[in-house]
């Protein structure tokens, strides 16, 4: 496995050794020894699936106490990944890294504790697929304006520019006004 560092060095694109001839495919998705000398030692304790129709913009999201490492891939579809350093103290707070994560490429994305995390559904319909490092806290989940000017994520938004989006994330504050890390 490869293990190469986005624009924010913590957050981390894999890129699997896949294994395929005319009958299919083979990967490991997760190793836990060959991802610690990648740089991402930790544990998973929840796996969540969704499915997503093209158009759909799903974040930014991430819980303010018990923060979710994710590790993130698409098993169907494409999406355009995003996440966004939350981190007071870091050298990238306020800064995002983005990926395009499809079932055809393979990539995953590790995106770390203390990151607000969406995606972008490119394709027809998308299946995406994440580790936690944290079990799904509701009470403690917060979401930032995906469209923050502030934040200026160039999404690769189709059609009117218009996003399907959840009232929780149409609602969701400003960067500025939100809930931040210490770290």
């Amino acid at each position: 496995m490869q293990f190469i560092p986005t624009a924010i060095p913590d957050v981390i694109l894999v890129n699997p050794v896949v294994f395929g001839d005319e009958r299919g495919f083979f990967m490991e998705t997760w190793e836990r020894r060959k991802f610690a000398e990648g740089g991402i030692d930790c544990d998973f304790v929840q796996d969540n699936h969704s499915r997503s129709v093209q158009g759909t913009l799903r974040g930014l999201h991430y819980q303010i106490h018990q923060p979710q490492g994710k590790l993130v891939r698409v098993t169907a579809g494409a999406v355009f990944d995003v996440a966004v350093d939350l981190r007071r103290g870091s050298s990238t707070f306020g800064h995002w890294a983005s990926e395009h994560l499809s079932a055809e490429n393979k990539h995953m994305l590790w995106v770390p504790p203390g990151f607000a995390h969406g995606f972008y559904v490119t394709s027809e319909t998308a299946d995406f697929q994440y580790k936690c490092t944290d079990y799904y806290a509701p009470e403690h989940e917060r979401c930032i304006r995906w469209d923050d000017l502030d934040l200026g994520i160039d999404w690769p938004l189709a059609g009117n520019g218009e996003p399907l989006v959840s009232e929780k994330d149409r609602n969701a504050p400003k960067f500025a006004d939100v809930e931040l890390y210490d770290e």
